[in-house]
């Protein structure tokens, strides 16, 4: 059988992934959720877009014929992993996970772990600090109630609305970044606090790195849990999956 593979994606890793495809000249297309208004392009056939829940994924698997699915959204991006199990499982697609390590604890590392977002909101109570809260557009919102702060936003399109902050600066840049870069960054705004989600992987770890160097203390978001499956995290290991792990593409 021909192989005929959707990839869950939007992170670097899923864009590395679909250019190690598309070199291959393997079938395969890749979908993206849509929240950002200028997704980098790829060099393989792009949709946009929900599926509709388990049952709409489930759905578009039998209907596209895919024989295979790699979910390399994002580690944050939980309600889309489970629905990909979910579906996979109901449709008895194999499926492979490609996702980032979580960043670990280092030496020198002033952090507080929260389970989630309200959990970092909640941990922002107290007196006015100059904060960089690097959350995404999507969470705004639910800081809204610690109004006292200075934010300074790094997104990666301009906000929609007016961010519900009296003070702020909003950044619109797409990384990679360096540890440079954001060390200079948090001191031109006087930054006291970095508030993370623990997305993994380099691109966005110069945040991390910097405030170490700085002395900085950091509120870390630790990823959701996600139904178990199997992950990898190297373009490579993904191919070999598809090379050998139960399948009929080259065993």
């Amino acid at each position: 059988m021909t192989p005929n593979l959707l990839i869950l994606g939007g992170t670097t890793e899923a864009t590395a992934l679909c250019k190690a495809l598309a070199e291959r000249e393997m079938r395969a297309q890749v979908s993206l959720a849509g929240r950002v208004e200028r997704p980098v392009r790829q060099p393989l056939p792009m949709r946009s877009g929900g599926f509709g829940g388990v049952e709409g994924l489930a759905r578009f698997l039998k209907a596209e014929a895919i024989s295979h699915v790699i979910d390399a959204t994002h580690p944050f991006a939980a309600r889309m992993s489970a629905n990909a199990v979910a579906a996979c499982a109901e449709t008895g697609t194999p499926l492979v996970a490609l996702t980032r390590p979580a960043w670990q604890r280092k030496a020198g590392d002033d952090w507080q772990s929260v389970p989630d977002i309200p959990a970092a909101a909640e941990a922002l109570a107290g007196p006015a600090r100059r904060i960089l809260l690097a959350v995404g557009r999507m969470h705004l919102a639910d800081f809204a109630p610690n109004p006292q702060h200075f934010y300074l936003l790094r997104l990666v399109d301009p906000p929609k609305e007016r961010p519900p902050f009296p003070d702020h600066v909003a950044l619109v840049s797409r990384g990679p970044f360096t540890e440079e870069g954001d060390r200079a960054l948090m001191r031109a705004h006087r930054i006291d606090l970095v508030v993370s989600k623990n997305s993994g992987g380099q691109g966005a770890y110069a945040k991390i790195a910097a405030a170490r160097s700085l002395g900085l203390p950091v509120v870390m978001i630790d990823r959701p849990e996600i139904p178990a499956r199997h992950e990898v995290s190297e373009v490579a290991a993904v191919l070999d999956w598809l090379d050998h792990a139960g399948t009929d593409l080259g065993v």
